[in-house]
């Protein structure tokens, strides 16, 4: 059986976690979908469109969605829904796990790569982070667990839009975008997503990295050195609706222009070379770092050209937990170029930049 697909979706409380699982749980969409709610949260789904019964925490949906709460840990949960789906007692397609307002969604990642039982059985197709916009610089400034939301999601939604004034958004934007160039951000409205925006994103898959990913590569390597120069160019996908694209250029800014005065300790960085890593030194680097700085590193990712390699090969990782795939081959006169984005907690920028170097042939 192939695998089954899960999204975590994380963000900040208040930014519509709810109201998208609602939509989630009760559209027509044709597809069955289990939501795993972390009834810790401080916002459960409201009991109207759950049946309650007591003993049984698994529900099943007009629509044929499955609905369940977790009172155990995730792991098992996971376990027995796969084993419910095996035996044809239960039908679902993917599973959605929403995790509490304040959760470091780290651990439920992890839960995907660690737990042989769980990997047999799913794929972790991407973490989601919801950012309400009219919160997110006070929830950013004083909260951790917040910026740590943004730095590990592969696609980031703002909510609430409209809000705040169309410069608040274009610094938040801005400010999310240092934090996480990685992650394609949208500005949605929930009453009016499209469900293909949520699911099937791929953002863990690391064979179909390229496929999906190919802002990650262009945008990424603007910022080696020169931090304001990713800033503009990229609002092909930064904004749902057109009416927000025509903001002036950000030329006047200059160096530290407003838009940076605050200096988030979740920060990206990328590394670069058109020359090949040798593989025994980069397996012995890395591993020293993420043994060191595994807590800090939030996301990690990159495309290699490695030494005695004929095709590209993918890496990426969560925490202490790090995987690499093959790739496809290197096409016929394609440059050859490693390239990484490391987003991560006060990490050493100049002692993992000067490593990698180090690891090169």
């Amino acid at each position: 059986m192939s695998l089954i697909p899960a999204t975590i979706l994380t963000g900040f409380l208040g930014a519509g976690k709810t109201t998208l699982l609602k939509r989630i749980l009760s559209e027509a969409h044709g597809q069955k979908i289990a939501v795993i709610e972390n009834e810790f949260g401080e916002e459960n789904i409201d009991s109207d469109i759950l049946v309650s019964d007591t003993q049984e925490h698994i529900v099943q949906m007009s629509n044929g969605c499955v609905c369940c709460t977790i009172r155990e840990d995730l792991r098992s949960t996971l376990q027995e829904l796969a084993e419910k789906r095996r035996k044809g007692e239960l039908q679902f397609d993917r599973v959605v796990i929403e995790t509490t307002g304040l959760a470091d969604p780290g651990p439920v990642a992890q839960t995907f790569f660690m737990d042989d039982e769980v990997a047999e059985s799913y794929l972790l197709d991407a973490i989601l982070t919801l950012v309400d916009a009219k919160h997110a610089p006070e929830q950013l400034n004083e909260r951790q667990e917040a910026r740590r939301q943004v730095g590990f999601a592969d696609q980031i939604f703002i909510s609430k839009s409209d809000l705040v004034s169309a410069d608040a958004l274009d610094a938040l934007t801005h400010r999310i975008k240092h934090m996480n160039p990685r992650a394609p951000h949208h500005v949605v409205h929930f009453g009016a997503m499209d469900l293909k925006d949520v699911l099937d994103l791929r953002g863990f898959n690391l064979n179909a990295t390229l496929d999906i990913d190919p802002d990650f590569l262009s945008e990424a390597g603007h910022h080696h050195g020169h931090d304001h120069a990713h800033d503009h160019g990229h609002d092909h996908h930064d904004h749902a609706h057109g009416d927000q694209c025509d903001h002036p250029s950000h030329a006047h800014e200059g160096p530290g222009g407003h838009h940076h005065h605050v200096d988030d300790d979740v920060k990206s960085f990328v590394f670069k070379s058109e020359r090949p890593f040798d593989p025994g030194k980069l397996e012995d680097f890395l591993g020293a770092i993420v043994n060191i700085y595994g807590p800090r590193m939030l996301r990690y990712k990159g495309v290699l050209y490695m030494q005695g390699s004929a095709r590209k090969v993918i890496f990426q990782g969560v925490h202490q937990l790090m995987g690499s795939d093959l790739g496809p081959a290197w096409a016929q006169g394609e440059a050859k170029l490693s390239k990484m984005v490391f987003i991560g907690i006060d990490l050493p920028k100049d002692i993992l930049l000067q490593g990698l170097e180090q690891s090169l042939v």
